[in-house]
């Protein structure tokens, strides 16, 4: 991308913190600056806020017909410029270029569903119990809303909420983070570009923590949705007690892997390589714990180690990369801990990750055997290229072993009896479960969790709900 956007969008155009304060992008593979964007003020987020609920009122008023066809200019304009995109999200997130590519192909398909969902945002009459009576039922946008997104899918988690959102009527403020904001600004830009009016989409950078808090405390703002940690989730729904805001939460996962013994080894095996070492384990969704019955464990495990060794770590901007670094030396630092704790706690480190010349963010697909469910590596959320197998003697062990987690985010079952598998994943206490798949995000289906994992739904007709509210109108008729 020749030209990369580096101030925040607001209201329309560029603008800067203003204290002049900034920081640094970098790109995860070699630390280089790719560019410093500004560190917002208190009074710039209050600000930025007062001109999304200004651009509120004109913005729900236009047609959905309208919106429906910005939002489908938008992704027409991604597809256009899909390889930009892709370079962009490489250089500043790590992942290779064909996931990159597969992000922007997917962000643009979140538009185009809602520039199909915006026409179809209708009402209800419903019997009243006079004939002179009429009860009509409206759905109308709930506002102006907050995004917090995280780094590992910089434009698709935007994407899904952003669609959404314009399609229902809202105005949107988007904090990206810190570490991947360049594609959150690219995407402004093109927004702009495509028809989307002054103060309607606003991207802002700065401290997590102080815009967070504003966009909580603000009566203005009457939703939040944050894709993010657990722990960050929880702190945002005791602070939107005080406005009773709205919120959708995709927080963590500890998402388990059942491979039944009659399951298809070759494709439990090709499943279990994209679910594991896509954007080098770095998804909300990426296979945390392997449930292998104990029959066809050995076989399991000796073909996922081959496949894994298979697997070409490195730079994302090289062609034949297919697991590119961590995104900072803290996450490859806690995956480090993970792996040596688990093997200081007894488990056995099958195929232990290789030295990289490039740094310790590179860390190559690790297989780790014998882990028990009181091990620490059981309980964490990796968000690294390391699998952990465990194996199990029946179903219903297996379902005990699943569902020994706070979290209920994503899990997969794998077993050639359809029959089986779905009693299994009807007693799995999950929000999105793959059977004899991995590759479950999609723009028409319902993303979200259960339990510890977060509320709401984001995708799908049921994506567009929680940027709506109902008005109930009681007419009676003179």
């Amino acid at each position: 991308m020749t030209h990369v956007p580096s101030k925040n969008f607001i209201n329309g155009a560029w603008r800067d913190s203003s204290t002049g304060e900034s920081f640094p992008v970098t790109n995860p593979a070699n630390d280089e600056v790719l560019a410093h964007v500004p560190s917002l003020s208190s009074d710039d987020v209050a600000h930025v806020i007062t001109v999304a609920d200004r651009a509120l009122s004109s913005w729900r008023a236009v047609p959905a017909r309208k919106r429906s066809d910005i939002l489908l200019a938008i992704s027409q304009a991604l597809l256009t410029r899909i390889d930009d995109f892709a370079k962009l999200i490489t250089a500043e997130q790590g992942k290779p270029l064909a996931e990159s590519r597969g992000e922007v192909l997917y962000s643009a398909n979140y538009f185009r569903w809602y520039s199909e969902e915006a026409v179809r945002v209708t009402g209800d009459i419903i019997p009243a119990d006079s004939p002179n009576k009429r009860i009509f039922v409206l759905k109308e946008p709930i506002g102006v809303v907050g995004a917090i997104t995280p780094w590992n899918f910089p434009i698709a988690m935007l994407a899904r909420k952003l669609g959404a959102a314009l399609a229902a009527g809202c105005t949107f403020i988007a904090k990206p983070a810190p570490e991947t904001p360049l594609s959150a600004l690219a995407l402004a830009e093109l927004c702009h570009n495509s028809g989307v009016p002054a103060g309607v989409f606003n991207v802002i950078t700065g401290d997590a923590e102080m815009i967070g808090e504003h966009l909580m405390r603000s009566p203005v703002v009457r939703k939040v949705t944050f894709t993010g940690s657990t722990e960050v989730g929880k702190i945002l729904i005791r602070q939107s007690a005080e406005t009773v805001k709205k919120l959708t939460l995709e927080l963590g996962g500890n998402a388990p892997f059942i491979v039944c013994d009659d399951a298809d080894l070759e494709q439990a095996v090709e499943g279990a390589i994209y679910g594991k070492y896509r954007n080098a384990g770095q998804t909300c969704v990426c296979v945390n714990r392997f449930l292998v019955h104990q029959k066809i464990a050995p076989a399991f495990t000796a073909r996922l180690i081959a496949r894994s060794k298979e697997l070409v770590v490195g730079d994302g901007s090289a062609s034949n990369t297919q697991v590119g670094p961590l995104i900072s030396d803290e996450a490859a630092a806690k995956v480090t801990r993970l792996i040596n704790t688990a093997h200081n706690e007894g488990a056995t480190v099958t195929l232990p990750p290789t030295s990289n010349p490039r740094g310790i963010r590179f860390i190559s697909p690790t297989v780790i055997t014998g882990v028990k469910p009181s091990m620490t590596i059981w309980k964490e959320e990796i968000f690294g290229p390391v699998s952990t197998i465990t194996t199990f003697a029946t179903d219903e062990e297996a379902i005990t072993l699943a569902n020994s987690t706070p979290h209920g985010l994503a899990a997969y079952v794998y077993s050639s009896n359809l029959s089986r598998a779905m009693k299994v994943s009807e007693h799995l206490e999950y929000g999105m479960i793959g059977i004899n798949d991995t590759a479950i995000s999609s723009v028409q289906a319902p993303f979200g969790g259960i339990k510890e994992s977060g509320f709401g739904r984001e995708g799908g007709r049921y994506g567009i709900d929680d940027f709506l509210v109902l008005k109930y109108l009681s007419v009676v008729m003179p």
